[in-house]
């Protein structure tokens, strides 16, 4: 006799058999926020949930979805934390916690259900969870503690480089060595569950019982410390044992205590603190917490001897502490070194808040490839790929002989190069404290680079490629393999902008990774965040830098040039630059739908536009900027570019006030939308005016009155500009939507005709060329834009990739073959905003683009050319994964196309006849405007 028991206490209502065959198949790919798996020490009290359609089900639309939040994952109605119901809805991402919001340390389960077109039911999902950090400074028991001796004078931690055509004299740094921390504690009962809570002011590497707790590195990262610090959560429970245990930590300066840019005397050094807190749960329910506190010992004897971001690390092997980490450790032993550390209480202005994107991390190794020269015991290691990091070296060395490890991006007329590294010295030095083989690999700090020169091993042994490795460092994102084409060049060139990525998104968005600068460039972020969505799983990423540029926003709005910020740095704010305020949060959303982003960052957005407003005369702007940095053939030979500073503003300034338009008739408020569409229709028509003449030329003397600062008129002199007609003062316009419809192919024949007087060639900088591409496609003229595309002589692309380039540069003509370096001081082989371009291989070529946000429904207009035989690529998108594939021979299109579930795509052919589209194999497709989810194959001839 069989029995079945029945759960009268199940919490789903709806279907008492959950998993009853024939139900369509249950949501996948489950997440929470930005894209967290499972999160552990999680930031968001109100979370929010995302799923995906399983592929293999037959549910092809969602109708209808149940999330539900338990506090274990059997999920009896007692236990349920929320219960959203059936939601009549077809939305599968972003769906926030409704309720009473989760605390600190509170872990959920979570699940979900969705209903199909036809309103048939789903299984449930598997069960995810998420659990909390530690939320609230409150939440902290534990002291700031550090070394008591933390001020060491070394006049020599820094070199005296020449910088922009002088030299900084070495300031009187205090140099701050590398603390180990430590503590030793009794467990007595068997252990349920362990968190350890973590941060400091520095960067930290955290050990128990003498192993490291986790692969992250460069940890906490670099937010504005004066107002935020972020902490990390471990679960270390298989890290402890009954009986001895101890906790430790190495910290080192990392962007806190050490300098930022090249040295000034104001440099910003603070003295390195740890904060930990070790909650312990046992079998029997009672617990037990570690904190960091006064009974902590200490010593800055270690044999990390120094460790800078720039500078490097040194490393000695004479100065190593045998187990001290561990709960073996024989304090008696070298007591001498060991003291009581220093405690300070926490600051209630600093908020303690838990990580809200993934720690940096190793993602890749790169083995050398070459041998590229050999000469008196200086060997240099070519690794083929410019690339950010720390090498792993495995080498013979001799006791006491100190081994030098240097780096370069290139190879400079047969010479070893450094001189674009400026002042960074970005030299490890590593003293063996015994002679044989050694394995050593920098633990605080980071390079670029492609060469290794390494010098002091032992030289009776030849050497040997498999002496040096590449351990590639960036925050732990997913880079996408997703871009492919017949144009092996064309493929390196989207290569080099996903290693550009990978080396400038370390912790924050840097211009360059290498120099003594890896600053937060506002104004590189906003041009490369749209191509950085097509390319990588980044927007928890940007989502949390955004917090960032929020906290370092000044109270009159301003917005700095680079986030975070150091205010002895004289460098305040610039259009385009400080505009990052609000293109940012308007990129991600449209790629997300995530509606939670343009709320975070309205306020900003509105200040930021205030600012702009404060710093205008009559809606024309007079914010300073840095113009359209590093345009070619400049009349002056300056960096700026020839493109007007004030016509550059102005555009920046009617683009934010249509930006924030828009954002606030998205988040339901319509009047503030009113005033800013008025705001920006009064910009766009004084810009119109004030820089075009009648037929659309640019006015080549203006008169402007004098002005105060602050954009009120002054009596004095009038002043005279006369702007310079460059491909970006049309681009602009055009990209921003600045000329009437009826005027403006009058402007891209303007800009067309420019562009053939340079030989079609662009003449754009930073904030021109991420503008062509999508201009010329506008207008219909794709083909202009692949011929400046597939150009290889200077300036373009190619040629940086005829010159070796693996990794766009900051410089059109950074470096040659020939000549090297092109003898600029200011002079980045890795920096990423040329590789805005990359966007143009989706939204172009592959023709992929949403018309709704998070791309609930897109249309594919693939950009055909003769001069690509064929082209693949594809997008991960909330609802799942767009891929489209063409190739043409013999004037014969043939075309794969892949719609995700629950969206719809718009198919757009303008060039193609005789079209035919099958859809999953079997269905003859008739019209290409709203073409549901399925795998599609087109032919056609192309014109």
């Amino acid at each position: 006799m069989a029995v079945f028991i029945l759960n009268a206490c199940s919490a789903d209502n709806e279907q008492s058999f959950a998993n009853v065959s024939g139900q369509l198949a249950a949501p996948v790919q489950l997440k929470v926020g930005e894209g967290f798996v499972n999160p552990l020490g999680y930031y968001e009290q109100r979370p929010r949930f995302s799923w995906k359609l399983s592929k293999e089900g037959s549910a092809q639309l969602q109708s209808a979805y149940r999330v539900q939040v338990a506090s274990t994952p059997t999920f009896y109605t007692e236990e349920i934390i929320w219960d959203s119901k059936k939601v009549v809805s077809s939305a599968n991402a972003w769906i926030d916690l409704k309720g009473a919001k989760l605390q600190s340390r509170q872990k959920v389960f979570w699940r979900v259900k969705i209903w199909d077109e036809n309103d048939e039911v789903s299984k449930w999902s598997e069960v995810n969870h998420l659990e909390l950090g530690l939320i609230e400074n409150d939440d902290w028991k534990a002291q700031w503690i550090g070394h008591p001796d933390t001020n060491e004078f070394d006049i020599d931690s820094v070199f005296n480089r020449s910088v922009k055509g002088g030299r900084f004299p070495v300031p009187n740094n205090k140099y701050i060595r590398p603390q180990y921390l430590r503590t030793g504690f009794n467990l007595n009962k068997d252990i349920s569950q362990a968190r350890l809570y973590i941060t400091s002011k520095g960067i930290f590497k955290p050990f128990i019982n003498g192993k490291a707790v986790s692969n992250d590195v460069m940890t906490p990262g670099w937010t504005p410390y004066h107002k935020r610090i972020e902490t990390l959560t471990y679960d270390v429970t298989s890290h402890l044992n009954k009986g001895e245990n101890a906790l430790a930590a190495i910290v080192a300066e990392g962007w806190y205590s050490g300098r930022i840019f090249h040295p000034t005397k104001q440099q910003h050094m603070l003295p390195m603190r740890l904060l930990a807190q070790l909650e312990i749960t046992f079998t029997d329910g009672t617990q037990k917490v570690i904190t960091s506190n006064k009974d902590w010992q200490s010593t800055n004897q270690g044999p990390i001897r120094e460790a800078s971001n720039y500078d490097g690390e040194i490393y000695d092997a004479n100065f190593e502490l045998a187990n001290w980490h561990s709960a073996n450790f024989n304090k008696n032993l070298n007591s001498e070194k060991w003291k009581p550390v220093v405690t300070e209480p926490l600051e209630e202005q600093v908020l303690l808040k838990p990580k809200r994107h993934t720690a940096v991390r190793e993602t890749l190794t790169i083995p050398a490839i070459k041998i590229v020269s050999q000469e008196n015991g200086v060997t240099v290691f070519g690794m083929g790929q410019n690339m950010v990091g720390v090498p792993e070296v495995n080498i013979p060395v001799i006791k006491n002989q100190q081994v030098k490890l240097r780096f370069a991006e290139a190879i400079d007329k047969g010479e070893f190069s450094v001189t674009n590294l400026r002042s960074a010295k970005a030299t490890d030095l590593y003293t063996p404290s015994k002679t044989g083989m050694i394995r050593y690999q920098p633990t605080f700090t980071f390079h670029g680079y492609q060469f290794v020169e390494l010098s002091g091993y032992d030289q009776t042994k030849p050497p040997s490629l498999d002496w040096i490795k590449g351990k590639v460092l960036h925050s732990d994102f997913e880079v996408y393999d997703n871009f492919t084409s017949a144009n092996t060049t064309l493929n390196q060139l989207s290569d080099n902008v996903s290693w550009g990525l990978r080396g400038n998104f370390l912790d924050i968005p840097t211009d360059c990774p290498q120099r003594d600068e890896r600053l937060g460039w506002t104004g590189d972020a906003q041009v490369f965040v749209q191509t950085s969505m097509y390319k990588a799983d980044v927007y928890g990423f940007w989502a949390a830098w955004l917090e960032s540029v929020r906290e370092e926003q000044s109270i009159d709005g301003m917005v700095p040039n680079f986030v975070p910020f150091r205010n002895f740095l004289t460098s305040l704010t610039g259009s385009a630059w400080g505009d990052a305020a609000t293109i940012v949060p308007w990129e991600l959303y449209q790629f997300t739908g995530d509606k939670k982003v343009l709320a975070e960052n309205y306020i900003m957005m509105k200040r930021w536009l205030s600012y702009h407003t404060f710093n205008s005369y009559q809606h024309i702007s007079t914010m300073s900027s840095h113009g359209d940095w590093l345009q070619p053939f400049t009349a002056d030979g300056k960096n700026g570019g020839d493109t007007h500073k004030d016509l550059i503003a102005t555009a920046y300034y009617a683009h934010s006030a249509n930006i924030v338009a828009k954002t606030a008739r998205i988040l339901g408020y319509d009047n503030e939308a009113d005033q800013y569409d008025a705001l920006f229709n009064n910009i766009k028509s004084k810009f119109r005016d004030y820089f075009f003449d009648n037929n659309l030329l640019l006015r080549t003397s203006i008169t402007k009155p004098p002005i105060y600062k602050n954009g009120s008129e002054k009596t004095g002199p009038l002043k005279t500009i006369s702007p310079k007609m460059t491909q970006t003062s049309y681009l602009m316009p055009l990209a921003f939507n600045l000329f009437e419809d009826k005027e403006q192919n009058k402007a891209v024949n303007q800009l067309v005709t420019l562009i053939e007087k340079s030989d079609r060639h662009l003449r754009t900088g930073f904030l021109g060329t991420p503008l062509l591409a999508p201009v010329l496609q506008k207008f219909g003229h794709s083909d202009l834009m692949y011929e400046i595309l597939f150009k290889e002589s200077y300036p373009s692309w190619f040629y940086s990739i005829n010159h070796g380039a693996t990794t766009t540069w900051e410089r059109w003509d950074s470096y040659s073959l020939q000549t090297g370096f092109n003898g600029e001081k200011m002079n980045s082989l890795n920096h990423y905003a040329y590789g805005a371009i990359a966007s143009w291989f989706y939204r172009g070529m592959l023709g992929i683009e949403q018309t709704q946000p998070g791309f609930k429904h897109f249309k594919v207009q693939p950009q055909f050319t003769t001069k690509l035989s064929e082209v693949s690529g594809s997008h991960p998108t909330p609802q799942g994964e767009i891929a489209v594939g063409w190739s043409i021979k013999n004037q014969q299109l043939s075309m794969s196309l892949t719609v995700p579930k629950n969206t719809e795509a718009s198919l757009i052919l303008p060039n193609i006849k005789s079209i035919s589209i099958i859809r999953n194999d079997s269905v003859e497709v008739q019209s290409t405007d709203l073409l549901p989810p399925g795998n599609y194959e087109i032919k056609g001839n192309f014109n």
